[in-house]
C-alpha cells in the first residue's frame, strides 16, 4: 500500500503529491518557519535598521516565492518538464543562500544587543528574547532550504 504513493525522483509531483514526496514535503515547513521569522523580526524595533531590513526582505521574498512555487506545483503548472526541476533547484539554492546571508547579521545584531545594553527594562529584554527566537528560526529555515536544494539537485540529475 505504501508503494502506491512512492514517486520516482525523475518526475515532478502535482496535487496532493507535493505533500508526500521528497523534496517537496519541505514546502510547508519552509512557509511556517519563514513566516515565523517574518513575524518575529517585524515585531521588534532594533537598531541598526539595515540588517533587520535585509532579514525582512529575505523572509518576505522567500515566503511569497515559496507560496507561489507551492501553488504552481500543486496545480501541476510545471507539466513535468525538466526545466522546472532545474528552476526548483536554482530557486532553493538562492533561497538557502539568502537566508544564510540574513541569519548571520541577525545573529550579530542580537549578540550586540546583549553586549551593548543592560537589558534592564522589560521592553529591551523582550526584544532580545524575540530576536533570539528569530535567529533560531532563521537558521532552521536556512537548513530546510538547503536540504530542499540538495534533494532538488538529486531529482534534477535523475530527471
Amino acid at each position: 500500500m505504501a508503494a502506491a504513493t512512492v514517486q520516482t525522483m525523475g518526475s515532478l509531483p502535482s496535487g496532493i503529491g507535493i505533500c508526500t514526496t521528497v523534496p517537496d514535503i519541505f514546502y510547508l515547513p519552509e512557509l511556517i518557519f519563514g513566516g515565523l521569522v517574518w513575524i518575529l523580526v517585524a515585531s521588534t524595533h532594533v537598531t541598526p535598521d539595515n540588517p533587520q531590513g535585509w532579514v525582512m526582505f529575505v523572509s518576505v521574498f522567500c515566503f511569497v516565492m515559496t507560496l507561489l512555487w507551492l501553488i504552481v506545483f500543486a496545480c501541476g503548472g510545471h507539466k513535468n518538464r525538466s526545466g522546472w526541476a532545474t528552476a526548483d533547484f536554482v530557486y532553493h539554492l538562492v533561497a538557502a543562500l539568502f537566508y544564510l546571508s540574513a541569519s548571520v547579521p541577525l545573529a550579530t545584531v542580537t549578540l550586540n544587543i546583549r553586549n551593548n545594553t543592560t537589558l534592564a527594562s522589560d521592553v529591551s529584554f523582550r526584544y532580545y528574547q524575540i530576536d533570539i527566537a528569530a535567529v533560531v528560526f532563521s537558521y532552521v529555515v536556512s537548513l530546510l532550504y538547503f536540504i530542499h536544494c540538495v534533494l532538488s539537485a538529486i531529482r534534477w540529475k535523475n530527471f
